[in-house]
């Protein structure tokens, strides 16, 4: 039986379009590294399903580097509860102090099924610097051979 999503009503008009423009791909983030990457002469697929042993999960990472098994993905501060830059809302508090908890929850699962596939994993915040996150994965990927 799955279990459907929590969700709480809306605080305001203004929250319901704010929520409603959030992307799950292809955010500003996203897009910077994949264009530094790409200009470092790397090439990658982008939101890549993975086979994993665990059934009922198939990550998506947001760059893949599939002949390496390289997994990348870039993290909001809010939606990760980044430990430097998020914030709960005033809103529904109980409601988000829950769903970011189990979003952090979720992202470990997700690492340790793709460790437990063979691949690498690489989370990025979208506050680190393009160019610090692009040495970073160079040199993962450039390590495997």
């Amino acid at each position: 039986m799955s279990r459907q999503p929590q969700t709480a009503p809306p605080s305001s008009p203004h929250a319901t379009l704010t929520m409603r423009a959030n992307r799950r791909t292809n955010t500003g983030p996203e897009r910077a590294l994949r264009s530094e990457l790409h200009r470092r002469g790397l090439r990658f697929r982008v939101d890549h399903p993975v086979e994993v042993r665990q059934p009922g999960r198939r990550p998506r990472p947001d760059i893949a580097f599939t002949r390496k098994r390289v997994a990348i993905f870039v993290d909001g501060c809010f939606w990760h509860a980044c430990p430097e830059h998020g914030s709960l809302p005033v809103a529904n508090r109980s409601f988000w102090r829950e769903k970011l908890r189990a979003n952090s929850a979720r992202d470990s699962v997700t690492d340790i099924a793709l460790r437990e596939a063979g691949w690498r994993v690489v989370r990025v915040w979208e506050h680190e610097s393009v160019d610090s996150a692009a040495d970073r994965i160079l040199e993962v990927v450039k390590a495997i051979d």
